[in-house]
């Protein structure tokens, strides 16, 4: 009976392909898109982790799925390369495919103008939009067609030729879908010809940059975000910060309820111009703004404020905020400042036994982020003093995304050591694994584990490693392991080898 569920064992594993794991968190890239609300950024690390519960061997990840250090992330496409790029050029639109309609005069147009623009063919786009304008005025797409033409002709540096479509637009197709995108693009293009001299779109960007003084005092409405006014700042902010940054001020200046979503806008405007006022700006509205994501968008962006009086802001908000997001934000801008304070304040919100778990988790993670000697030996250290479980697993995956050698022991120590949690001890080896440990000691580990689960977990520690020994280990497993729940696992892990001796050794399993 034992030998034909081998047998079986082995057929499933030929006929049962996993798909092939994808990368494991490591030092997170930065991702530069320039986005006006950069605290909406979700934490692409994880996601590629998604669907792995169900694979056997794969306990060790239980609980990193939610590593709550990794919603610091949040904001990163703002950072490192991002000044000095047009916050509203982020990701050019795709131009829309139309829909099929064989009544409609356009739709041909329509599909070639659609092709020509995401090819890259900005001229036959352009001219083809405009067919659309020209040949058939009374149309639907008469006025988005207006619109992409001028978009297409901004992409080709024709400036004046997109703006004068765009004013024919607004004159003419009031209630076009495109009106507000329109609204933006034209902003853009003023900044540009601005920048090439011309006085007639400099005195734009001034004047629209300006306050609005005649809206009523009621809320805009949700479709009403202020673009114009925030595209117009921007490009004055390129051309001429002396008179940009009091503009913004007076944006920030403001505490009515109506203008939260603009003053957050203007947070991210002031921290990507190094001017002088700054750090005053940023520190002002991180105190004393009423809106709660405005002090955290304030806060966020005094990451790229290397001084003093920005850590000791940052510590100061540490310890007396209780609002979980402000202090989250707080521990990102810390992990980025890259001084001696500031990794000190980090170190000691970790240990600190009175703070929240969950800040103290995202302290320990961004410290693992930063690669230092200082950092892993402090964490190394502070494994010890520890009680949860879920801080002790936070400093083991830190630990382990520092691919240093002495850490890679220190792992293979907490897997080796019985006095350990079996599940912390598990997961010290998945990481050990992941990470490049040994293959040679883990090898070795296999006959000296006396725990059932954890040879389980060596078996899928070799099962993710690429070296023929690793392959070697398995199929010495498949064929001499007592346990026969053990000698399953080994030969399902060999079935998603593509190593000729697996399928040998598979085949021979079979033909027992």
């Amino acid at each position: 009976m034992q030998t034909m569920q081998l047998v079986v064992a082995a057929v499933l594993a030929t006929q049962q392909p996993v798909p092939p794991l994808p990368p494991l968190p490591g030092r997170f890239p930065i991702l530069v898109a320039p986005q006006l609300d950069a605290l909406t950024v979700a934490s692409d690390a994880l996601q590629g982790l998604e669907g792995l519960a169900g694979l056997a061997g794969m306990e060790a990840l239980e609980g990193l799925q939610g590593l709550e250090g990794l919603q610091g992330l949040e904001g990163l496409r703002g950072l490192q390369g991002l000044q000095g790029l047009d916050v509203l050029d982020a990701l050019d639109p795709v131009s829309p495919l139309a829909s099929q309609d064989p009544q409609d005069p356009t739709d041909s147009l329509w599909r070639a103008a659609h092709q020509a623009f995401n090819r890259g063919d900005y001229t036959s786009a352009a001219n083809l939009y405009g067919d659309i304008a020209r040949r058939y005025p009374s149309t639907a797409r008469a006025g988005d067609a207006l619109y992409w033409a001028a978009f297409a002709l901004y992409k080709n540096d024709d400036l004046s030729r997109a703006r004068s479509l765009l004013v024919t637009q607004q004159r003419q197709y009031s209630k076009a879908a495109t009106l507000r995108d329109a609204a933006a693009l034209f902003a853009r293009i003023q900044t540009a010809l601005a920048k090439q001299g011309d006085e007639e779109a400099g005195r734009w960007l001034t004047q629209h940059a300006q306050p609005d003084t005649t809206r009523a005092q009621s809320c805009p409405s949700e479709d009403d975000d202020e673009d114009m006014r925030i595209a117009a700042l921007n490009g004055l902010l390129q051309m001429d910060a002396a008179n940009a940054v009091p503009i913004l001020k007076k944006v920030l200046a403001r505490r009515d309820a109506c203008s939260a979503g603009l003053r957050r806008k203007a947070v991210f405007l002031v921290s990507q111009k190094h001017a002088d006022e700054t750090e005053d700006i940023l520190l002002d509205v991180a105190q004393h703004d009423p809106d709660p994501e405005v002090r955290q968008q304030a806060v966020f962006w005094l990451s790229q404020v290397p001084t003093d009086r920005a850590v000791a802001m940052l510590d100061s908000i540490l310890r007396t905020t209780g609002d979980a997001e402000l202090r989250e934000k707080a521990l990102f801008a810390l992990s980025q400042q890259h001084s001696p304070r500031a990794g000190q304040i980090l170190r000691t919100y970790a240990e600190n036994a009175n703070a929240p778990s969950e800040a103290r988790e995202k302290a320990i993670f961004w410290l693992g982020q930063q690669h230092s000697g200082e950092n892993a030996a402090f964490l190394r250290g502070l494994y010890g003093k520890l009680t949860e479980e879920d801080l002790k697993e936070k400093v083991i995956f830190s630990l382990s995304q520092m691919h240093d050698a002495d850490n890679n022991r220190w792992l293979m120590d907490i897997a080796l050591n019985e006095r350990e949690p079996i599940e912390m001890r598990k997961k010290a080896l998945f990481w050990a694994g992941q990470t490049g440990g040994d293959l040679t000691q883990l090898s070795g580990l296999y006959e000296r584990m006396q725990n059932r689960d954890m040879k389980e977990q060596l078996i899928f520690v070799y099962s993710q490693r690429h070296e023929a020994a690793a392959v070697d280990r398995l199929i010495q497993i498949a064929k001499t392991e007592q346990d026969k729940e053990l000698r399953k696992k080994a030969i399902f892990w060999l079935g998603q080898s593509h190593d000729p001796r697996a399928a040998q050794v598979l085949l021979e399993i079979i033909n027992q």
